[in-house]
């Protein structure tokens, strides 16, 4: 009966949207009727409201509905949808100003002469326009009325004509800031956090094992990682609507033909090319360049995006006057004002020290001040001419709510679909395929590209993708990223703005078009640009890194980057590291030779010998890589024959899961008909073909299968263990130097400290114990930044605590004492004669080894390095045999 409701409740969504009835009420009126009358049924029926659900029953879906009503309007943590309204308000507030009008008419001048000129230049502006407005509608309707007419007038052929500008209009759904991208970063959230419970869990299923290490995880993705993501695949499709209109224009001249401009290239031109194209690409560098430096969150970025869009318009609209200009200029100086101060004073009024700090502060406060006269000026502006500000708010307020409206319509038709045994329907045609995950992600992107036919793409998103997102990124033999499956969902569904009958972006164009221009025409004018949609989709899956790269790299090269020991990078800084040993593996092994010669008998007998013993792991490191080599080679090898037999297994004993699913909810469904007196003969029979199913499974699991399984499980174990001793051998090769160097670097702070330590036992004299134990502590904590301190240390402390004990007994302080200035003299002369006599050799050893041997106990990755690993960690690798 599940599957009845399930198909009751797809029947009423389809109907409900064929017949025009609002998207925004359709989705979640279809779930609360089929939820009512499932639950009406199994009561009249079964005697029970949850009879005919899959999953819990109305109260869990009730509970679910409230729980994704929270997510969207209270959680703190899922605060990336506030950007929404944000980023709408920029798109309407330049779209209403005529900004992109000015656009349209420059760059149609400047790009004319070109063969497809004017074409290109409508391209080019669609993704300026993408980049700052992302609002389709707007930017169809707006190139349409101005670029439409200008193209019929020059002899374009009107497929060619219409399909550049619905094309182009499209753009803003890849190209950042898009709220597409904002929308399914937030979905994604979700689909990874349920991918990862599924990985742990089939990990534990296949391996045995509680735990999984943290490097099989599913990589959680934001907002900001998807504008980063679609960034070069936006570009990678301007670049192919630009050479496609122009191989058109030469191959076929009479379909685009050059425009020649009337007027003149002078000075004036390019004043009006820039006054036009400068602002736009200023807000474009400031508001992504905020997000990609990490700078400012996307929230942040988005309320950016509105103060500039607003600066715009307030010049925008005063077009003409001798005044348009003085709030944005006033802005400009205040901006750099403001950079001048930050980076000349301290402007923390939490801490201020001194008269600069409260200079620094007190301009810091003008140059803010005179900022915000100037928002006030352009937003005064912007209100009362030709009522601008109201009608962008209220356009803003209609946009944002129908986008919340629909995403918790959709969440509530999600949690309808999965309690009727939805998405486990789903599941299990996916991952029955043969062809493992590319046949899934096929079938997806084929199931996605059909119904842009037919939805728009908020609906696509927030119904489509909490489906079937966590099936894809749940296997681990495709491994990839989050920000990829979104990027890839987001290229596809720019094409429902194209494919008729419901292609919104026609529509749009339809209601500005004139007669001469027929629908037919329209429909055959995007036909190409679809085909070159779907061809970048292709390039962007055959190179993930086109979409994981900037990602990656922002995330190494930040302030906040992760460590080197992190897991989730070992195996491409191993790859980066033996690649250097191969290039310059006798120059390392000349430096360690050379370091080792210098004189360490001098330092103390401990770090004398921690020192030595680090020169024999230098060495040994490459010994190590050597074990690493065989047994990946072993690994190699075995994985030839193994991988077809893992995969046939696996299959097998994952339909033996479902069987035995099946199994439990069957002897679940008896158990409860027998405690209400029903007949269970015809489940009884169920159960029994099941067990008789599931022992043919059993048997036909392959004989060899727990011998090969131990074998391989042999061979990773060894090549875990080898890659475990590389890292500790380097790890002892690299600690003891950069320890030794520290300490010596250290030998002027420690100079400094002498009279402290040197006059501690006078100056404690007549004290009372307590008051002097704080005095020897407070010396002890002195010592603590500096490096190498510990026998001083120990016996400052033992001082202490002679001092603090029951019994004070004065001879043990006072001997404690003289102990530590003894050591601090003995440890102040070896350093000191260190600094001259090694420190020079010392720096240019861990020159020669900090990336390499090193660098895994570097702070950070150096960029060189960081650049490596991100473009290898780009690339997905397959961990299905760890499974």
């Amino acid at each position: 009966m599940e599957l009845v409701f399930l198909a009751i409740l797809v029947i009423i969504m389809a109907s409900a949207l064929a017949s025009g009835f609002p998207v925004a009420f359709a989705l979640p009126g279809s779930a609360i009727l089929t939820i009512t009358l499932a639950a009406a049924t199994g009561y009249l029926f079964a005697g029970d409201a949850s009879a005919y659900f899959a999953q819990g029953g109305p109260i869990q879906w009730l509970r679910a509905g409230v729980t994704n009503f929270r997510g969207v309007y209270w959680e703190v943590e899922r605060d990336t949808l506030i950007a929404i309204p944000l980023f709408i308000f920029m798109g309407i507030m330049l779209q209403r100003s005529k900004i992109a009008e000015d656009l349209l008419i420059t760059m149609a001048q400047l790009f004319g002469p070109v063969p497809g000129g004017l074409g290109i230049s409508v391209v080019f502006v669609g993704a300026l326009l993408a980049a700052t407005t992302g609002i389709v509608g707007a930017t169809v309707v707006a190139m349409g009325l101005i670029s439409l007419p200008a193209m019929m007038r020059n002899n374009y052929s009107n497929a060619l004509a219409t399909g550049t500008i619905a094309a182009s209009g499209t753009l803003g759904q890849i190209i950042p800031p898009s709220i597409v991208l904002i929308i399914l970063a937030d979905q994604l959230a979700s689909a990874v956090d349920q991918a990862s419970t599924a990985r742990k869990a089939l990990f534990k299923a296949s391996t045995g094992q509680f735990s999984m290490p943290s490097e099989f995880g599913v990589a959680s993705t934001s907002a900001g990682d998807m504008f980063l993501g679609a960034f070069v695949p936006g570009l990678v499709l301007v670049g192919l609507y630009m050479v496609f209109i122009l191989i058109t224009a030469v191959i076929r001249p009479k379909l685009a033909p050059p425009i020649p401009f009337e007027g003149k290239f002078d000075k004036k031109f390019l004043s009006k090319v820039l006054v036009t194209l400068v602002p736009p690409l200023a807000l474009i560098f400031i508001v992504l360049g905020s997000i990609i430096t990490g700078i400012a969150t996307v929230n942040q970025a988005g309320a950016i995006g509105a103060i500039g869009s607003t600066m715009m318009a307030g010049y925008r609209l005063m077009q003409g006057q001798r005044s348009a200009f003085y709030p944005a200029l006033m802005a400009l100086v205040s901006v750099v004002a403001i950079a001048i101060v930050v980076s000349n004073y301290s402007t923390n009024i939490k801490n201020i020290k001194s008269t600069d700090d409260v200079i620094g502060i007190v301009l810091a406060a003008i140059a803010v001040a005179f900022f915000l006269t100037s928002i006030v000026w352009s937003g005064w502006r912007v209100f009362k001419i030709e009522d601008t500000l109201r009608g962008v708010m209220i356009d803003t307020a209609k946009t944002t709510s129908l986008v919340f409206i629909i995403l918790l319509g959709a969440a509530m038709l999600t949690a309808a679909f999965r309690a009727f045994g939805g998405e486990e329907l789903v599941r299990e045609f996916l991952t029955g395929l043969p062809g493992g995950f590319w046949t899934q992600f096929v079938i997806v992107m084929a199931v996605i590209f059909v119904l842009g036919f037919f939805l728009d793409f908020i609906e696509i998103a927030v119904v489509v993708v909490p489906i079937v997102a966590p099936i894809l990124l749940l296997d681990p033999s495709a491994n990839v990223t989050a920000v990829w499956l979104g990027v890839m969902i987001g290229l596809n569904i720019q094409t429902s703005f194209l494919t008729p009958p419901f292609g919104f972006a026609l529509f749009y164009l339809r209601g500005v078009a004139p007669a001469a221009v027929r629908t037919v025409q329209m429909y055959k004018g995007v036909i190409p640009f679809i085909g070159l949609q779907l061809f970048a989709l292709f390039i962007v899956a055959a190179y993930p890194a086109l979409v994981n790269y900037l990602p990656n790299r922002i995330s190494l090269t930040s302030s906040t980057a992760p460590p080197p020991l992190n897991p989730r990078l070992q195996v491409c800084m191993e790859e980066y590291v033996f690649a250097e040993f191969a290039s310059n593996g006798e120059e390392i092994r000349q430096a360690i030779a050379t370091a080792s010669k210098l004189d360490f008998s001098y330092l103390p007998k401990k770090m004398q010998a921690n020192t030595n013993e680090s020169f024999v792991s230098a060495l040994a490191v490459f010994d190590r890589r050597e074990d690493i080599r065989k047994v990946e080679a072993e690994i190699s090898t075995a994985k030839e024959t193994y991988a077809s037999l893992h995969r046939e297994v696996r299959a097998i004993q994952k339909d033996i899961r479902k069987i035995d699913a099946e199994l439990k909810s069957a002897e679940s469904q008896a158990s409860r008909q027998k405690a209400n007196g029903q007949n269970t003969s015809e489940l009884d029979e169920y159960s029994a073909a099941l067990k008789a199913n599931r022992a043919q499974l059993v048997q036909s699991i392959p004989e060899n299968w727990e011998v090969e399984t131990k074998k391989f499980a042999v061979l990773t174990k060894n090549g875990k263990a080898a890659h475990r001793r590389y890292q500790r051998t380097t790890d002892e090769a690299y600690e003891s130097i950069f320890a030794l160097i520290a300490a010596v670097e250290a030998s002027d702070k420690l100079v400094k400290l002498g009279p402290e330590i040197e006059q501690l036992k006078s100056k404690i004299a007549g004290m009372e114990p307590k008051e002097a134990a704080k005095v020897v502590a407070s010396v002890s904590k002195l010592l603590t930044p500096i490096d190498g301190t510990k026998t001083i240390k120990r016996l400052l402390s033992k001082a202490r605590k002679g001092l603090t004990s029951k019994k004070v007994k004065i001879e043990i302080v006072e001997k404690s004492l003289d102990k530590a200035v003894k050591a601090y003299g003995e440890d102040v002369a070896w350093r000191q004669r260190a600094r001259k006599e090694l420190l020079p050799g010392l720096k240019e050893y861990d020159l020669a080894i900090r990336d390499t041997i090193g660098l895994r106990l570097q702070p950070t990755l150096p960029k060189k390095q960081a650049l490596s690993i991100a473009s290898c960690n780009s690339v997905p690798r397959d961990i299905s045999l760890n499974f």
